[in-house]
This record gives structure tokens, sequence and C-alpha cells, in this order.
């Protein structure tokens, strides 16, 4: 019990004494850049959640433009994926999925609007709650629209590796993060040096699959995980590099990641699923960035168990205000919601356009709820400044 509660002990990550080193490391390194502004994107919605929500954005220096990237599943969920939803759920199919998915809109309506018409959608929490569900109704049957990252995509390859029951499809409209950094990198507007890649994605692939992307588009990578200083420590790395001209992977989520990954996940993870390429919404063609069930698979899969009639939503229009919203090139990272006419006005949670006012997850979502970048330099006192 000593030896637990001393490890526990040492695993503190609010540390305000390091967090203020770490800020003043960040400040005086990114100087050392000699020019401004110095452009890092992290891609994933988690680590701008705890951004925003611990105020990191307000210490940064002001010559760090640190830039969401398309790192939230459910804004980059492509229309025609949620039209198959939708077109489902119409045709009198239940369905079940997570939350942040009822109001994300296909080419014209979202799963809430048909679910107000009368559809049975059920909000899950995770695929386990899905096989609960068709497990109580076994005569009916469920579609589980499974969205995600590597990160859930291991989850819904285990069940389906477990023998689910036989009521229960997958309409699978799970990514794969690394092809669409190449994508971002290439992008001709993209002012992006550098990455900080999401640690939980990470923890399941490895550092190592970073390494191709580095030697060919000679960008550093750094894994970083979730608490503040996580993501002070590996900005500070990411600079560094930037800095050096330094084109490596760095890992600063040891505790978690290793070069490897988890390879019984992996192994689990293209058993089930195979890449394709597809639309990434607002983004690209991505190669290799859509997940899809494997032709053994087939007996589990949505897209081959049903009929799915998605023309009979093209007669619906789009409601106009869709036609302005820019969620595409803030989850590019070439504009932020702040140059959205929409943000904040006709743009709301309650009330969303885009995917990325939608989830939780999403760039507009956060910077709606937290305030997006709070400027500490309009206050009399900047301690972190004046230290550095």
């Amino acid at each position: 019990m000593a030896d637990a509660h001393a490890a526990l002990t040492r695993l503190q990550f609010r540390d305000p004494e390091r967090a203020a080193a770490l800020v003043r490391a960040l400040h005086r390194v990114t100087a050392e850049v000699r020019r401004e502004p110095v452009a890092i994107m992290h891609v994933c919605g988690s680590h701008e959640q705890a951004i925003a929500r611990f105020g990191l954005r307000a210490v940064f220096p002001r010559s760090l433009d640190v830039i969401m990237g398309p790192g939230c599943p459910v804004c980059i969920t492509d229309l025609p994926e949620v039209d198959e939803a939708v077109a489902l759920a119409r045709q009198g199919i239940r369905l079940a999925t997570y939350a942040d998915m009822l109001k994300v809109r296909g080419s014209a309506l979202s799963l809430a609007d048909v679910q107000a018409e009368g559809a049975r959608i059920d909000v899950v929490y995770s695929i386990t709650q899905a096989v609960a569900l068709a497990r109580k109704t076994p005569s009916e049957p469920l579609v589980f629209f499974a969205t995600g990252f590597e990160t859930t995509a291991v989850a819904t390859a285990a069940v389906i590796l477990g023998d689910p029951p036989p009521n229960l499809s997958v309409l699978s409209a799970h990514k794969y993060i690394p092809p669409v950094m190449a994508i971002v990198s290439e992008m001709p507007d993209t002012r992006v040096e550098g990455f900080l890649a999401a640690g939980h994605a990470a923890t399941i692939t490895g550092w190592g699959i970073y390494e191709a992307f580095v030697a060919r588009h000679r960008k550093p990578v750094v894994v970083a995980g979730f608490e503040p200083l996580d993501i002070l420590a590996g900005l500070v790395r990411l600079v560094e590099l930037v800095r050096d001209a330094a084109p490596e992977v760095a890992n600063m989520y040891p505790r978690c990641v290793t070069k490897e990954g988890n390879l019984q996940a992996q192994q689990q993870l293209w058993r089930v699923f195979r890449p394709i390429g597809g639309r990434w919404r607002g983004i690209a063609h991505v190669p290799n960035g859509n997940l899809r069930l494997r032709d053994e698979w087939a007996g589990v899969d949505a897209r081959r168990r049903f009929e799915i009639d998605v023309a009979s939503l093209w007669d619906t229009a789009p409601p106009a205000l869709v036609q302005q919203c820019i969620c595409g090139d803030i989850m590019a990272g070439i504009a932020s919601p702040r140059d959205c006419a929409l943000f904040g006005r006709e743009c709301l949670p309650d009330s969303a356009v885009g995917a990325c006012m939608v989830s939780s997850e999403g760039t507009c979502r956060i910077w709606h709820q937290y305030g997006g970048h709070p400027d500490l330099a309009a206050l009399p006192v900047d301690p972190y400044a004046r230290r550095a």
C-alpha cells in the first residue's frame, strides 16, 4: 500500500511551479526560432479541450500559433456517411450511436431530424452498450453507427471478433489519423511546421508509425498526453525541434506510449478493418484514411446486409446557412472559428450549423465554451511573459 501511495504521489501533472517553468521554457525556445509566427498543429480534439479548459493558450508566446487540426472524429465524418445512417433510420432500422452524432447534418438531414420524425435511435457510450441493446431484442435488427479514430475502432474490432449477437450490424465511419497528416502537410496554404500527435492513438499504433511521415515530409512530430504538463512539455520539445530544423519523432508520453504500440490491439484492428481512401468532411480525399470491414466480416457489415436508399434524401434541400460554414478550413488549420461569420451568432451549440460546433471535441464548440484565445497581455501583469 505504501508503495502504491508513493507511486500516486509522484504522478503530479498539475504542478503550478513546473507549469510556470515549462511556460518560461516555451517562451525562450520560441524566441530562439528568431522568426514569427511559429505555426504548429495538434491533431486531437482532446488536446484542444485540455488547452482551452486549463487556459493554456493564454500563456503561450504571442509568436507561437498552436492550430487545431482534423482531430475531431465527429467533425470529419463525411456527408455520405451520415446520409447512410439517416437513410437506414428512415427505412425503419433501429440505430445506436454516440450522442454527438445526432446533430451532425448529412447532405440535408441529421439523425436528430429523423428521430423527431419517429425513427428509433439509441444513444450509447460504447459499442458494448449497443451489443447489450441487440441482445435484449434478438428479433430486431440493430445497426451500430461506428465513428471515431483507431482508438475506438479497436473496440469495434474486439466486439466483432467476440461473437456479437446475430441481429447486430456495424456501419463503419471509422477513420485512421496518420494519412491525413500527410494531406495537411501537402496543402498549398499550410503554415504547419510540426505536429503534436495524440497520445491515446499512439498508445495503439506506437510512436514509430510517425517515422515514415517525418522522413518524407521533413516535419517533426511529438507525441504528447493530455494533462497540462504533458501538453506544455510536448510543445517545448516540438518548438525545440522546429528551432533546430530537426525532423524527428519525440515521445513525450512514455508512461503510456512505446515505439511498437499495442501489438495485440493492432492485430485485432487490421484483422477486422482494411484502410481505403475516402473523403473527410471539409478537408479532402484521404488515401487510406477510412476504415471499412473486410470481406470476411460481411455478415456484420450494414452496407452489405441492407439496401441503403440514400437517393431518397436527395429531394431534401440543405439549410441555406450550411453554404456559409467554413468548418473545412478550420479543420485544415487555414482559418479559426472567429473567421466564420456564423460563429457565436447563427451557429451555436443548441443550433449548430457546422459539425465543428456540434461535437464536444470540435474547435468551434470548444472555443464557444471556453472563450477561444484569451489575451492575458491585456491584463496589467503577465507573469509568464515577464520571466521569459
